[in-house]
């Protein structure tokens, strides 16, 4: 099942139900108004959106009409909470290795997971709207859940039986801001504005083999001004997987429905090219093709992100079909 919301004004927007091949679109209106109500009451109205969602496809939903993703806010425009992990430990390193600064061993065994902002999120084709672009405007293409309930306390293996939904997400950074926040000791705040998502929403099924083990073992391209700058498999390097993220986030509270738990920037290790280390596969931040720059050349050369550059991501199936859509956006200023 796929699920969207779009824009009607409100702060939460309408939900609808859109096709798998994302052509068509159908409101849940008698179902459901917002998908909030959805993931509080899972059990009871899932199963009726998933009936609309067969009849769409099979072209017996009698008042679908042409989905448009300029049309859609977050699939979740606000959310209770939205935590975002680092469970790619090769960006941890990439980083690290440029600072000419260690890992820590912790971070082989417990995730690193910050809390962000979820009340002000970005539909996919918003503009990304940035104070100055002295902040050092970067993209985060990255894959995230949307849970029902999780008890405190829960494995693993239990968190995962609570993942509904999933999404990709660009968690922009202002990578100026973040030493100096980091050096107070308290983490993440004016460095990270609002985090922009996928316009579809997917349960588990959709994504067929793909899903396993926790992890989307599926590539997610990132696109640049135009031009492919990663094409980074989401599962197979994914150091912890979702439901070993949401056991660290639910370890001593409970995590309710509606609860968004983002993968950190999705990344790939080198591989050996004629003797020398290539990263094949590109980066999913500007960051990391800084720290590759460092660690090759002894300096980045890569420069953040400007007014009027655009950032495409996307994760397309076997079949080479969009599965989520696409997050299409532009950094804009502030307006005066």
């Amino acid at each position: 099942m796929k699920l969207a919301t779009y824009k009607d004004g409100s702060r939460d927007g309408q939900l609808i139900v859109v096709a798998r091949d994302l052509s068509m679109a159908h409101y849940a209106t008698g179902i459901a108004e917002r998908l909030q109500q959805v993931l509080d009451d899972w059990n009871f109205l899932s199963p009726q959106l998933q009936d609309l969602y067969v009849a769409l496809n099979q072209g017996k939903a009698r008042h679908a009409f042409p989905f448009d993703p300029a049309r859609c806010m977050a699939p979740l425009p606000r959310a209770y909470q939205w935590a975002d992990g680092s469970a790619f430990i090769n960006h941890v390193e990439l980083v690290r290795l440029a600072r000419k600064a260690e890992v820590p061993e912790s971070y082989y065994s417990d995730p690193l997971m910050y809390q962000g902002g979820s009340d002000d999120f970005l539909g996919p084709c918003d503009d990304v709207v940035c104070v100055s672009e002295a902040h050092g405007i970067d993209f985060e293409a990255e894959v995230a859940v949307i849970t029902g309930d999780v008890p405190m306390g829960s494995s693993p293996e239990q968190a995962l039986e609570c993942i509904r939904l999933l999404v990709l997400a660009n968690d922009v950074s202002l990578r100026h801001l973040i030493p100096d926040e980091l050096a107070k000791g308290f983490g993440f705040l004016q460095s990270k504005p609002a985090t922009a998502f996928s316009p579809v929403a997917v349960t588990q099924d959709e994504l067929g083999e793909a899903w396993h083990g926790g992890r989307l073992h599926l590539n997610l391209q990132s696109a640049w001004n135009g031009r492919t700058v990663g094409m980074c498999d989401a599962g197979e390097e994914m150091t912890f997987h979702f439901g070993q993220l949401l056991a660290h986030l639910c370890k001593t509270r409970n995590v309710r429905a509606g609860s968004i738990i983002g993968s950190g920037t999705v990344s790939n290790r080198a591989s050996e090219v004629n003797g020398k280390k290539e990263w094949t596969r590109g980066y999913s931040c500007i960051a990391e093709k800084r720290a590759i720059e460092t660690i090759q050349d002894g300096q980045p050369k890569t420069d953040y992100m400007k007014y009027g550059d655009t950032i495409r991501i996307e994760m397309k199936g076997k079949d080479g079909q969009s599965i989520f859509g696409a997050i299409d956006q532009k950094i804009s200023p502030l307006a005066s």
